[in-house]
């Protein structure tokens, strides 16, 4: 059961631990004082709390995160032929005669699928390992898997068992599917409300970073010759090292700390550091009111989730927006890359330096995704997203279709392929790990990253899996069932989906209520807050409603999951 209610005398003497709490807080914030603090006509012109230290936080936690995520899924494309050919001969050299055709495509397609097998399994380990670690040493300790990792394939070819870089996938995979999960928690809960949305697109700023690294990288003038392949894999350490030596220096989350640890000395720091001022107030009176009202709470199981009636359909929109964002298509975009390029007449040796230019689309449109973020919302840009990603894969159907039928049709497949790299970009592409954290309180947050994980993971392998079959049997024709995936995310995102820009987790949880048809133990409409209280014997000493809320009023609102 994920609700324990307590007793009157331990609620009682709960409370009273909480005010003390409280008051010792209150003099944290007004005695303790920051050295970086601005002063104060400036800190009143600054509409949004950046800091250095915030962004140094978001730069080191991508970099070593959803970085090496990007830069694992572009990496393996170069050095195909080199890496099937490694198989082939670690294999006549086991055997005594050549790999059969069809073995080396089941071994290829181990090697590329194994990594979202791993990516699942990082994923379902989120949850232990942030309990006790905290957001930030999650991040640390998930750098020994990008290590590992990187060490197995690099060496895999000098030690001739390609075992090794299959197994380096795997636990590739692990890392990502641990640095997808903490890492947007990690940034979801260090910004202030305002930029919430910006920093958070920072984790698909550094994913389209990574994929265009990887891509240049690749290039036959650096790492994509036969000769120096297993070093594309050894650049892992790289970002890992570069986290490991700066990530300590910087403070866990605040509300990790409130919350969970409950280090109100150190909840104060952390606020004042990241948001570069002494007077933090604000934004501890945030969180010190849902310490409130999820004090007799735990955090919830992925089952108790599931099955809460309070957060069914933030749970529902998290599951289609993960599975919008890997089944849209843009991973059949790449398939047809190289075919559509040679189409336009681009000479086969220059095609891989063109194909740069996805990575470089990719780039640029999430920056603009987070510049603009925080002024257009998150609905316009989901919405308008898979709108226009459906509309330029019905262009890309036609001209696909008709691409022999006049000199200039392949050039406008080309520009269709890079507006819908544009199109994902600039909103379906980072948003939904945003609203994974937005949508849900502490006790939950950790759970609910697990189910997206899962979602994601699976839908990425499952297209990895179904989309050769799709494409044989109904060729140029399969964007279509793409368009549709898009068409129906954005209908249900346009009647369903809040939004979320500069609101608290409180006000998004109530957001949902009216939907829910169940309230959150903290959330009441006045009539229910009127009907209890008519119900309920008055206690003269309670200091607030709030206060009311938590001691007297939570058995009342408590949900069974039993």
């Amino acid at each position: 059961m994920p609700w324990q209610v307590q007793g009157p005398g331990a609620r009682k003497k709960k409370k009273q631990n909480m005010d003390a709490r409280e008051l010792t807080l209150a003099s944290l914030i007004h005695d303790t004082s920051c050295p970086g603090e601005l002063p104060v006509g400036h800190q009143l012109r600054r509409k949004k709390d950046w800091s250095w230290s915030l962004v140094v936080a978001a730069l080191v936690g991508a970099f070593g995160s959803s970085f090496l995520y990007g830069y694992n899924l572009s990496v393996v494309n170069a050095p195909t032929p080199y890496i099937k050919a490694f198989y082939n001969e670690t294999w006549y050299r086991r055997h005594g005669h050549p790999i059969d055709p069809d073995t080396l495509t089941l071994l290829w397609s181990v090697t590329v699928s194994i990594f979202a097998i791993g990516g699942l399994v990082g994923t379902l380990m989120v949850k232990i390992i942030g309990k006790f670690l905290g957001r930030k040493y999650t991040l640390l300790v998930n750098n020994g898997f990008a290590v590992s990792a990187a060490l197995l394939m690099a060496c895999s070819l000098r030690a001739g068992t390609f075992e090794l870089l299959i197994v380096g996938r795997f636990i590739m995979g692990v890392d990502g599917g641990i640095a997808l999960s903490a890492l947007p928690m990690y940034l979801n809960e260090i910004s202030p409300k305002q930029i919430r949305g910006s920093l958070g697109q920072v984790t698909a700023i550094f994913i389209c970073i990574g994929v265009f690294v990887g891509q240049l990288l690749g290039l036959p003038e650096l790492l994509g010759k036969e000769s120096t392949w297993p070093y594309l894999f050894g650049v892992i350490v790289v970002p890992a090292l570069v986290q490991l030596a700066s990530l300590p220096f910087l403070p866990e989350s605040p509300r990790y700390l409130l919350l969970e640890k409950h280090d109100e000395a150190g909840a104060v720091k952390a606020f004042q550091t990241f948001l570069g001022k002494a007077d933090v107030s604000q934004e501890l009176e945030e969180v010190l009111a849902e310490s409130r009202v999820q004090r007799n709470l735990r955090l919830m199981s992925v089952l108790e989730l599931l099955r809460a009636p309070f957060v069914r359909w933030q749970v529902i929109t998290v599951v289609i927006t993960m599975a919008s964002y890997q089944l849209c298509g843009l991973n059949a975009i790449w398939f047809y890359t190289n075919s559509i390029f040679s189409k336009a007449g681009i000479p086969q040796d220059k095609i891989p330096y063109i194909t740069l230019s996805t990575g470089g689309i990719e780039t640029l449109a999430a920056i603009f995704s987070g510049l603009v973020i925080e002024r257009l919302g998150r609905r316009p840009l989901l919405i308008g997203g898979f709108g226009l990603m459906a509309l330029f894969f019905g262009t890309l159907t036609v001209t696909l279709t008709l691409q022999d039928q006049a000199p200039w049709v392949p050039y406008l497949s080309i520009v269709c392929i890079l507006a819908i790299i544009a199109s994902f970009c600039s909103g379906p592409g980072g948003i939904p790990f945003i609203l994974t954290g937005e949508f849900f309180q502490q006790s939950e947050r950790p759970a609910a990253f697990i189910i997206a994980g899962t979602v994601n993971w699976l839908a990425n392998f499952a297209v990895g899996l179904l989309f050769p079959f799709i494409q044989k049997s109904l060729d140029s024709y399969c964007f279509l069932v793409f368009a549709a995936v898009c068409i129906t995310g954005a209908i249900y995102f346009y009647f369903v989906l809040p939004e979320t820009k500069n609101r608290t987790h409180a006000e998004i949880s109530q957001s949902f209520a009216k939907r829910n048809k169940a309230y959150p133990p903290e959330v009441k409409t006045d009539s229910a807050m009127a009907e209890e209280k008519a119900s309920s014997q008055p206690e003269p000493d309670l200091s607030s409603t709030l206060d009311s809320h938590g001691q007297n009023q939570v058995p009342k609102c408590v949900f069974s999951l039993q």
